[in-house]
């Protein structure tokens, strides 16, 4: 049965590949959570800097890696790390010491949850794939479960025939949630990503198309 209302936890810990990945797809999961009373925070591999979306001058590293630090305080994180691993290369860096930056994080956090992207990445973005496959590891270490926030297979499907996307969707009986959002601060977030939302028509489809509902999964349960 699909769950209307998030699973209960303290502390979440979102693991992505890019700057803005916390807004413009978590964006409003994270918010629902700060809404909740849980503590959040991002682990952000990559600053982001092999985008092609390129709408500010000037070094796209420092541009998004601050575009990123006024998206976490909007969307109300207490705590946010951004490293530095090239962009569109997480799959070959050390896979041992990508998991170990998301246990080390995890217990200063005392995260009781990850948040992540679904398996496949949304897109089948590299990054996003090892981002979530680096998590799954690392939850196993430290023994706490895995959500991953998803496409609608009938949204990934509007959106690919529309825009010629890669959007891999799930079906209702693969959902364990579907969440009322309010994304009022989710889209807040997103304006600061200038660089990458200015010129961005697929993002903004995307949203209108999910409306006011986040569909999730687990990708490793709870163990009570």
């Amino acid at each position: 049965m699909i769950s209307a209302q998030l699973p209960s936890c303290s502390s979440v810990l979102v693991v992505c590949a890019h700057p803005d990945d916390e807004s413009f797809g978590l964006g409003a999961v994270l918010s629902a959570f700060v809404d909740q009373g849980a503590r959040t925070s991002v682990l952000c591999f990559t600053r982001g800097e092999a985008s092609t979306l390129h709408a500010s001058e000037g070094d796209l590293a420092t541009i998004r890696s601050r575009e990123f630090a006024q998206a976490a305080h909007v969307l109300g994180v207490s705590h946010f790390e951004l490293l530095d691993y090239p962009d569109g290369h997480l799959v070959d860096q050390p896979f041992t010491e990508l998991t170990a930056h998301v246990v080390r994080l995890a217990h200063e956090v005392g995260a009781d949850l990850l948040l992540v992207f679904d398996e496949g990445g949304i897109t089948g973005h590299p990054d996003h794939e090892q981002a979530t496959r680096v998590a799954v590891a690392a939850a196993a270490t430290v023994e706490i479960p895995v959500l991953a926030w998803v496409i609608d297979e009938e949204v990934a499907a509007a959106l690919n025939i529309e825009f010629g996307a890669p959007f891999l969707g799930r079906r209702q009986d693969q959902l364990d949630f579907l969440i009322p959002t309010d994304r009022v601060i989710q889209h807040q977030a997103i304006a600061c990503h200038v660089s990458q939302a200015a010129s961005n028509p697929v993002l903004r489809r995307r949203l209108e198309l999910s409306g006011v509902a986040e569909p999730l999964r687990w990708l490793t349960r709870p163990t009570t």
